[in-house]
């Protein structure tokens, strides 16, 4: 294979594996009515005039399966915390000790696990859609580079051979994920 074909498949590989990384960041985001620090880690936080993310202005424990704790590095930023906590879609109360803030997360419904992994669903759709649409850039460099006679004809059907399935186990992964993470919503 030509090294113009590796260097298209290799780019390929490397954006189909942050398309997975981006579907698993936004599967962490949902949350399953575990405590999970990655659901607040994001969250914007106004402190000392700027916006960071929480993670950057708190440390964020998980002290049982169904709680956080998030405790402001600096205690004169407690409030903005709190603040970002109660506007934000995760939909919990805070409570506030004047240290830190105990989040307790309740048991899902049934009806809205069932929300939820539709939602996640609809995430790992966008992921497939995410790795296609970098298998149609890929595949169209290909041919490009066969009509500017850098490949062949045989190289230019291995090249898309190995570019398929490239795609099929990027499907794969994000298929894997999606169901992981349907059984964590479903799990009672």
């Amino acid at each position: 294979m030509s090294e113009f074909a590796e260097l298209v498949l290799i780019d390929a590989k490397e954006r189909m594996d942050k398309a997975i990384s981006h579907s698993r960041e936004e599967f962490a985001s949902i949350r399953s009515g575990r405590a999970a620090p990655q659901l607040v880690e994001k969250l914007t936080v106004e402190a000392y005039g700027v916006d960071v993310r929480m993670v950057e202005v708190a440390s964020v424990a998980v002290p049982e399966a169904r709680q956080l704790i998030v405790t402001p590095h600096d205690p004169a930023n407690l409030e903005a915390c709190e603040r970002a906590i109660r506007t934000s879609d995760l939909g919990l109360q805070p409570s506030n000790d004047g240290r830190s803030l105990r989040l307790n997360f309740p048991p899902l419904t049934e009806e809205r696990r069932k929300e939820l992994v539709r939602i996640v669903k609809k995430m790992a759709e966008d992921g497939r859609i995410a790795i296609r649409n970098i298998r149609r850039e890929a595949r169209r460099d290909l041919e490009a580079a066969e009509k500017d006679n850098q490949l062949s004809a045989d190289e230019l059907t291995r090249a898309e051979k190995d570019l398929d399935k490239i795609t099929q186990t990027s499907e794969g992964t994000v298929d894997e994920v999606l169901s992981s993470k349907e059984e964590e919503l479903l799990e009672v």
